[in-house]
């Protein structure tokens, strides 16, 4: 779980390594563009490597619910203190992704769709979720997906006349759909509108009339899908059953999320979209999720080869740590490199692959400064 963990977390890190401009300076290589691809987010409708970050970080979540549950337990807390921390990291959540977010803003930028303030407004329903039953979460679980694709359904789909440029988007955007899935398009949907409510109630530099990426508040609710998903998955791994059957159930539990979500948009019924965490993203992702456990799992836990991961285990018993010396220190340190040694020594392979190396020193300095923190068993939890 650690390594998989580190594993999503260094994809997050390693956007500095900025392959989309090598991917610019090299166009006819399918080996910069393949990089690249995976390294940002698709437009709308799909899924690239970058787009699963979020859900296994999320996923993750729910894995080790039930680990912390069982270990407050062992320690005598009732549930009344348990669901009072529950609560207590859930507001250190979402204000420490406001926080993150306002870092280069003129006054606090008031967002709700970072992965951490996503997290944190929908774990207290996963902690409570995580106190049911079996049956009961994964009648939750249904009831999540089928509410908000409901309500999404009820809400009025953009007529003949809707101003999309408005909103951001290009009138002749080709991610524009009709019938059901018209309910579902960018800055124009029940969850933008949503916002165009609930965001002007903060304090605000300009109205706010959309969000350019198209993510939204409510996507809170679909998220805690996912985080039930990983609570399941965390339930197998505590349940005693042999190893060959959690990775039979990781290895179904991904083929039907894969294949039910991706039949969603096939039929229409629902598209394939991270941005607005649509039902048919959670059980796709969620289906790679299981299938991304299910490998760290395998390679791990099964075959006891764990030396390889102890670099991700690094990362991934720090992630809120990285997650923060991301947002906050890495122009500090790319400035502070070349203040002391200029830019020759990025200069190497000539100036097209300047960003690339700096990337890979300032990842560098960031894991030093993770197995630092681990050696001396300085892990940052909330």
């Amino acid at each position: 779980m650690d390594a998989y963990r580190g594993f999503v977390m260094t994809l997050m890190a390693a956007e500095i390594l900025k392959f989309d401009h090598l991917h610019e300076a090299f166009p006819d290589s399918a080996f910069w563009a393949f990089l690249a691809h995976h390294q940002s987010h698709v437009a709308w409708a799909g899924c690239s490597l970058h787009d699963l970050i979020q859900p296994s970080f999320s996923f993750l979540v729910g894995v080790a619910l039930p680990y912390s549950v069982a270990s407050r337990a062992t320690q005598g807390h009732a549930f009344g203190k348990q669901f009072g921390r529950a609560l207590r990291r859930s507001l250190i959540l979402i204000l420490l992704g406001i926080f993150l977010r306002s870092t280069h803003a003129d006054q606090t930028n008031f967002t709700f769709e970072d992965t951490l303030t996503q997290i944190g407004l929908g774990y207290p329903l996963l902690f409570l979720l995580g106190h049911t039953n079996v049956r009961t979460t994964w009648i939750g679980f249904g009831l999540i997906l089928f509410i908000y694709w409901l309500a999404f359904i009820l809400y009025p789909a953009p007529g003949a006349n809707f101003d999309y440029s408005a909103v951001g988007v290009p009138p002749d955007w080709p991610e524009h759909y009709t019938g059901l899935m018209a309910h579902f398009n960018k800055n124009s949907n029940l969850a933008w509108a949503f916002d165009t409510w609930f965001l002007n109630l903060f304090p605000r530099v300009k109205p706010f009339l959309f969000n350019g990426g198209g993510y939204a508040t409510l996507s809170f609710i679909p998220t805690l899908g996912t985080m039930v998903l990983g609570l399941q998955a965390g339930r197998w791994l505590r349940s005693g059953i042999t190893q060959q059957e959690i990775l039979k159930r990781f290895l179904l539990a991904g083929i039907i999320g894969i294949v039910s979500g991706g039949l969603l948009h096939v039929l229409g019924i629902c598209p394939v979209v991270k941005r607005i965490w649509t039902p048919a993203w959670v059980l796709f992702s969620g289906g790679w999720c299981f299938g991304l456990l299910a490998l760290f799992y395998y390679v791990i836990d099964v075959k006891e080869k764990r030396n390889w991961a102890f670099p991700l285990v690094v990362v991934g018993m720090n992630s809120i740590a990285i997650y923060c010396l991301v947002h906050l220190i890495d122009s500090f340190i790319i400035k502070s490199l070349y203040t002391h040694f200029g830019h020759g020594p990025f200069l190497l392979f000539g100036s097209i692959f300047e960003p690339l190396l700096i990337g890979l020193v300032t990842l560098g300095i960031f894991y030093l400064i993770l197995l630092w923190m681990y050696r001396r068993r300085l892990f940052i939890r909330i």
